[in-house]
């Protein structure tokens, strides 16, 4: 039904289809999907309006076809769903600008990359080659290059962040994911650094407990090494699991945020 609607259907009318009490529906709803109704009718939408921009000749034509009614709203959200305007997004991301500079921290190489949103990719690996390579592969149609002697200061600024987590990192990311990925993303960003939570504490907290396994994917899927902590994420027993830029690093990780908890003596 929701995806059927033009408009997202109001929850009384989707429980009443199910014979349920909107309470009880919407919990039900919510631990099957992982998603709220209102943010799965969301998630539809971005997904039938990326379809429609490369199913359809024109713009024009995308935005009536994805269920808008004018244009003008259609513009007020696209940029936010999709990480760039329509036309880009049409020509698969050409022309979008992302800038990139790699540098060095206790973890090894850090890639830090930004486009007109905010931070779009921390990545950390050996191989410097291999960071522009993915880089490159994340973003295949964007028109990427180097940053200039101004980007190395962002690239500090995030490499402070890795070796003192505690400080916080102020500057404006560009997360791009589904709609469940970004609330996994978003309920990472909550943990305290010194802190973890297994994989089924966080799809409890997201009110989904059944999805683990997709919590779990989802932090797999991170694009945002530390800014987005899924290295505080742990097995059920408490075990450190796999990372996608290797469990050292994790293991380092939680070890620079523990020791940045314990008091300090006073002299």
């Amino acid at each position: 039904m929701i995806e059927r609607s033009e408009q997202a259907p109001d929850l009384q009318e989707l429980a009443r289809q199910a014979g349920l009490s909107p309470f009880h529906f919407h919990r039900v709803f919510k631990a099957a999907t992982g998603l709220t109704p209102k943010q799965y009718a969301t998630a539809h939408r971005q997904k039938r309006v990326r379809n429609s921009l490369q199913e359809n000749a024109t713009v024009t034509e995308a935005i009536y076809d994805a269920g808008y009614g004018s244009s003008g709203r259609f513009y007020a959200e696209a940029k936010q769903m999709l990480g760039m305007n329509p036309g880009e997004y049409r020509k698969g991301g050409a022309g979008a600008e992302i800038r990139f500079a790699v540098g060095e921290c206790s973890l090894g190489q850090i890639l830090v990359a930004q486009s007109e949103r905010g931070i779009c990719a921390i990545l950390l690996g050996d191989d410097p080659e291999a960071l522009v390579r993915d880089l490159h592969r994340r973003f295949p149609n964007a028109n990427v290059m180097g940053g200039d002697r101004g980007f190395e200061k962002l690239v500090a600024k995030v490499v402070a962040f890795v070796e003192a987590p505690q400080r916080g990192l102020d500057l404006p990311l560009d997360i791009r994911g589904t709609a469940f990925q970004q609330r996994v993303w978003e309920t990472l960003r909550k943990i305290p650094a010194g802190s973890t939570a297994s994989y089924s504490e966080i799809a409890s907290l997201m009110g989904a407990p059944k999805s683990a396994r997709a919590v779990a994917q989802s932090c797999a899927a991170n694009a945002l090494a530390v800014a987005i902590p899924c290295h505080r994420v742990l097995r059920n027993d408490g075990g450190i699991s796999g990372y996608r830029w290797g469990v050292e690093r994790k293991r380092a990780l939680l070890k620079i945020e523990s020791e940045a908890q314990k008091p300090h003596p006073t002299r």
